[in-house]
């Protein structure tokens, strides 16, 4: 592959990381609850990892478990807090636009009896405030919104919702996996209870996740054990994976001012040049409040899937808003959230630059799809100038 622009998927792993957890699979090998040297050293560096994945998002060193990844930590969230909660009231809030995951767990919990209310968002994807206020009732136990959308990048108001949940006395959860190490987070100022992270997108191995648990909230654990992890994840802690996570937040954290910096001037760069070059191309998401290496584009008249084949042929890696080039034939629900027909939303494209890209990969983009679009529209039964 010639260019891969797909980075919001999967990133490769950075190989600082992998040197940093080699150690790990063979010189030191314990279990952090054997009671010898061994098991010391496991246990000393599991604790320094999770200090360190903590002052990553202004939490303490106590409040960062373990999971094996960003869905079990959405799972443990939403699913440990209602269980652990019900007796308080029976009433998540969550957005429309929300990750798979957090829309499958909240269909989970309405068969447990729980009750679950989407908030809609604008035609930018932003979360309407009012709205969310006026579906709180007195049985509403915790608000759920991720920190923005992994699809269209727009960023939500994290601080604000969070304020409000505060002063409602309800719990907030964030889905925070597309904007680790894009954007500050700080889990005091925006008033965040509960935090999911994934160790993989920020450069680390895949099959490692977070969850921060303020100190004042109380979960059920969903898997049960030997008691690791404070009794809310058990099972023996994968310590070259948290070792990854570890270093991984540790580089972005020096390395992000310059990175976002880069990323931002890529970005901005498609925002610009794809729609003057492409009649009747359109951009999704918020023009200034989204990620700054999300460029997201509807085109009309053809398929994303056809787009993503189309550039897949010429080496360059890509994702779609089209659901064609997934599990199911519906197309994005984030995209017929913003209030997109059907057919407009099987037409965008995700590019989503990360680390290793280059400017000349920005380039060839700009120089290939023109064409690609072109062709498959007079291939379209449906595309008229």
């Amino acid at each position: 592959m010639n260019v891969y622009l797909d980075y919001q998927a999967a990133k490769p792993v950075d190989q600082r990381v992998i040197e940093a957890m080699l150690p790990y699979y063979f010189d030191h090998f314990g279990n952090p609850s054997s009671l010898h040297k061994e098991g010391d050293k496991a246990e000393e560096i599991l604790e320094k990892c999770r200090e360190n994945l903590a002052r990553f998002i202004g939490g303490e060193k106590e409040e960062i478990i373990f999971t094996s990844g960003a869905t079990e930590a959405n799972n443990l969230a939403l699913i440990g807090y209602a269980m652990r909660n019900k007796d308080k009231g029976n009433h998540l809030i969550i957005s429309e636009i929300e990750h798979i995951s957090i829309h499958n767990i909240a269909k989970y919990l309405q068969k447990c009896g729980f009750e679950v209310s989407k908030i809609p968002v604008d035609q930018y994807g932003r979360v309407n405030i009012d709205k969310l206020v006026n579906r709180i009732t007195e049985k509403t136990i915790l608000i759920s919104i991720g920190y923005a959308s992994d699809e269209i990048g727009t960023l939500q108001e994290i601080s604000e919702i969070g304020k409000i949940a505060r002063e409602k006395n309800i719990a907030f959860h964030s889905d925070a996996v597309a904007a680790e190490g894009l954007v500050t987070i700080d889990v005091q100022k925006d008033h965040i209870d509960l935090l999911s992270l994934s160790s993989n997108d920020i450069y680390g191995p895949k099959g490692v996740g977070v969850l921060y648990v303020k100190k004042r909230v109380k979960i059920n654990p969903l898997i049960i054990g030997g008691g690791q992890e404070k009794g809310l994840r058990s099972g023996t802690e994968n310590i070259p994976g948290v070792v990854g996570m570890s270093t991984a937040a540790e580089i972005i954290a020096k390395e992000m001012g310059e990175e976002v910096k880069r990323f931002t001037d890529y970005r901005d760069r498609l925002l610009k040049n794809i729609p003057e070059i492409i009649p009747k191309c359109h951009v999704n998401g918020h023009l200034k409040k989204r990620l700054p290496n999300n460029a997201h584009f509807r085109f009309a008249g053809i398929e994303g899937e056809s787009l993503l084949l189309s550039l897949n042929d010429k080496g360059i890696a890509v994702s779609t808003g089209s659901a064609c080039s997934s599990k199911t034939l519906e197309p994005s629900h984030t995209l017929i959230s913003l209030g997109l027909l059907h057919e407009e939303a099987h037409g965008s494209l995700e590019l989503t630059c990360g680390r290793f890209n280059k400017e000349r990969d920005i380039d060839e983009v700009i120089e290939v799809l023109p064409g690609i679009v072109h062709k498959l529209r007079e291939l379209s039964p449906i595309y008229r100038e």
